[in-house]
């Protein structure tokens, strides 16, 4: 016998629709049960009759498996509300690496790499900013040079300074050794005045007669 096909619709009977609730019922638990066993899945079910009485199945905790499908819940439209703002980052990362690949086709040409597809004027350009360019290495070359020539000046003054400095400490410890040097230049020549010529007259002959 070939069973007919059932209308998805409330039924009428009251009596009829009681008996559909409990068979349905028990076979929505038994397959819970099955899929929970055989699949290791967590399932958790809660059924409120029409007249109010809860039938409800839990493979571990209904407590837990709740909690764990409130967080998912929350989870999932935090990650709904974020999802606008990942597509803007995704854009941005997309413009950001068409600018660095242009960044990169402007650095080979400035260094004379890939110039076949440029045009006059894109050659034209790219010579007017070698020529900025290279006017700004050379004033920062200028201005280089003309930092360390004032370093070494005011080094050469330093040293300068120094110079004096010792030069002054030097005559001042050379005093007493100038004076210690004129003191024993003097002594030899006070012995020399000190000493008395004394005049001798040479006679050849005899001796002359005294007078009486």
């Amino acid at each position: 016998m070939v069973r007919g096909k059932t209308q998805m619709r409330r039924i009428e009977n009251a009596t009829s629709r009681q008996v559909t609730f409990s068979k349905r019922r028990n076979g929505l638990l038994k397959k819970a049960f099955e899929l929970s066993v055989l699949c290791e899945a967590e399932v958790a079910l809660i059924i409120f009759s029409s007249a109010g009485k809860l039938c409800e199945f839990a493979s571990s905790s209904m407590q837990a498996t709740v909690e764990r499908f409130q967080r998912h819940t929350r989870e999932t439209h935090h990650l709904e509300r974020s999802l606008p703002h990942h597509h803007d980052q995704a854009d941005e990362a997309a413009n950001l690496l068409k600018e660095i690949e242009s960044l990169e086709v402007s650095k080979r040409k400035l260094f004379g790499q890939g110039l076949g597809s440029s045009s006059y004027e894109e050659l034209q350009q790219i010579e007017q900013q070698l020529h900025r360019s290279l006017a700004h290495v050379r004033a920062t070359k200028h201005e280089a040079y003309k930092e360390q020539i004032d370093q070494l000046k005011e080094k050469e003054k330093y040293l300068a300074a120094e110079n004096e400095k010792l030069a002054k400490k030097y005559l001042v410890q050379l005093e007493p050794r100038r004076s210690l040097t004129q003191v024993g230049e003097v002594s030899p020549n006070l012995e020399t005045s000190s000493t008395f010529d004394v005049e001798t007259e040479l006679f050849i002959g005899p001796p002359k007669s005294r007078s009486k």
